[in-house]
């Protein structure tokens, strides 16, 4: 009886085996044909993401920048080039990022224009909503993320400059019509994990930023490509026939709720003379 058992369960998983493949503990019927394509690991042919003629990326890295690695037998790899190439394009060293050695606590929540100074400068990136010109959501809103500076590390302006592309669809919201709020979360770093606040939770800080953006002028040209280049270094590989440029918010309203019990508008002149440190 044993013996019928195990030869029936065999039989099972070698029929299941013909028609299914396993993938993270998913399996889904397949043909055998599929199987075959799949299973071949001796293509050639670069994967389809790296040589898409029209990917954001193509004009700075070509796919013959994975395709020289991938060219050479696994023998002729050394241990320095474990990692490929295409780890490398995004890649940059750590310490090419100039942040503080250590971020500190927030202000007091009753020091609001502090708060709101030190959530704009110690934030890597923000949510920017537009009104929209994009056919099917005309005139609605909508959102996008983006890195933003308000300057290098030790110099907040309290002001947030961005490094954008005219292909993005949120820069071109912001020809039609330049205004825009951009949000900030102090979710972003570990205050409110440790703090167990969940983000919606009144004390775990949001601010909201809102005005004109603009682009930024050749007098503050130097001092915007610092404010961004030093917080995010990996921006300077960027595709340069994408036309990047430098964009600045000039504030109109400081938005803030940081506590219990309602919100603060803040006077610009209280937040611009604030400081984050």
């Amino acid at each position: 009886m044993l013996l019928l058992h195990l030869v029936t369960a065999l039989t099972t998983l070698v029929c299941v085996s013909e028609s299914y493949t396993i993938r993270s503990s998913v399996s889904w019927a397949v043909t055998s044909d599929v199987v075959d394509e799949e299973l071949d690991t001796h293509s050639d042919e670069a994967p389809a993401v790296l040589v898409d003629n029209i990917g954001i990326w193509k004009q700075a890295y070509p796919s013959s920048v994975y395709r020289d690695a991938s060219e050479k037998k696994p023998e002729q790899i050394s241990k320095s080039e474990d990692v490929s190439s295409a780890s490398r394009v995004f890649s940059y060293r750590m310490e090419e990022v100039k942040v503080p050695s250590s971020i500190p606590t927030p202000p007091p929540h009753e020091e609001t224009a502090r708060v709101a100074r030190y959530m704009a400068h110690y934030s890597d990136w923000g949510h920017l909503a537009t009104i929209s010109t994009q056919d099917q959501i005309k005139g609605l809103p909508f959102g996008n993320i983006f890195s933003v500076s308000d300057g290098p590390a030790d110099n907040s302006t309290g002001v947030p400059y961005f490094y954008v592309t005219p292909m993005d669809n949120t820069v071109t919201d912001l020809r039609s019509f330049p205004f825009a709020s951009l949000t900030f979360s102090e979710a972003e770093g570990d205050f409110c994990r440790k703090q167990v606040y969940d983000p919606e939770d009144p004390r775990c800080a949001r601010l909201t930023l809102t005005g004109k953006m603009v682009e930024v002028g050749p007098e503050e040209l130097d001092f915007a490509k610092e404010a961004m280049f030093s917080r995010h270094p990996v921006m300077k590989k960027w595709p340069p026939g994408h036309n990047w440029f430098f964009m600045k918010l000039v504030l109109q309203q400081v938005w803030l709720q940081d506590w219990v019990g309602g919100v603060s508008v803040i006077p610009l002149e209280e937040y611009f003379k604030a400081t984050p440190f």
